[in-house]
This record gives C-alpha cells, structure tokens and sequence, in this order.
C-alpha cells in the first residue's frame, strides 16, 4: 500500500464516528494548532478519548468550514461564535443553516462594502492632509473631530469614533 492510500485511509478509519485532530486538520485544510484555537474560543467542540486525546464528531467538518467562510468574509470570530451558537450541537449544518448565517451577516457586509467604497474613493484626498495633524482627513477626521483628543495622529492607532461609524 502507497503513503498516499494509507494516508486516505488514515482520513476515513476512524473510531467510532468520531475524528482526531489531524483527521480533521487534514479533511478541512486548517492546520491542528487553529483547530485547538477554534475550540478554546468556542467556535467548535469536541471530547477527550480515555488517552486524553481530542475528538470531534463529523458535524465540525462543516462548521470549520463556516468559520473559514466567515473568516474569508472579514466576519470576526465574535460574530462568528455568536452565530455558531444559534446551530443545533452535534448536527451537520445544512443549507437552512447558512442561509441564516448569510442572512445575519448580509448587513453587516453591507456596511463595510460601503465604508471600502469611500475610502477607494476618497483615498485620493489623504495624501493632502499629510497625517500629522489630520485636520483635514475626510476618511478618518472628518470635520476635524479629534482634536478634542488632543494633537498628533492618534485615529489611526484607534477605532473609528462614532461621528465615522
């Protein structure tokens, strides 16, 4: 028997119906160090075998490629957990499932298209303000609405303020 079909084998046999981690690392393309990430982060879960060594039941196929979806979305993994917590444990997710998801992230993509589309458009204008003072910067001090946090270009070490969102 080649390396390759012990390998495909080694994907497919497993105990029972559940998975080990590099089953699952090797079937989803995410390396086993994400997946033990995933699961600390509650984004997927899985069970110990008597050795102490992890298992995952076939339904975490899919929801590891829902977060590999999302993640590709710019979707951030609070969301992503919030909406993975909405899903029957231990089932497959199916059609039904993403087309709720979607359906949760669709304005939320909406908004970011939007912010994506001025800032292609108003890219143009930042070379003027210099970023020193941005005074002047229509993308992140419109108005000039940061000076009452003080001098220097201190937006873009911080999140938008909330005359930007």
């Amino acid at each position: 028997m080649s390396t390759r079909q012990s390998d495909e084998q080694d994907i497919y046999s497993v105990e029972g119906n559940a998975l080990t981690i590099g089953q699952v690392a090797k079937r989803t393309g995410v390396a086993a160090s994400a997946l033990r990430f995933y699961e600390s982060e509650g984004l997927i879960s899985g069970t110990r075998n008597a050795g102490g060594h992890r298992r995952y039941s076939r339904d975490v196929l899919r929801r590891v490629a829902i977060i590999k979806a999302a993640q590709q979305l710019g979707i951030p993994l609070a969301e992503i957990r919030k909406a993975l917590s909405a899903l029957p444990k231990q089932q497959t997710p199916g059609a039904k499932h993403w087309a709720m998801l979607s359906q949760q992230w669709h304005s939320d993509l909406n908004r970011r298209i939007e912010k994506l589309v001025l800032l292609r458009d108003q890219l143009g204008d930042c070379i003027g303000c210099g970023c020193l003072s941005l005074t002047s910067c229509p993308l992140r001090n419109p108005g000039d609405s940061a000076a009452e946090y003080g001098p220097g270009a201190r937006l873009f070490d911080q999140p938008a303020y909330p005359s930007q969102a």
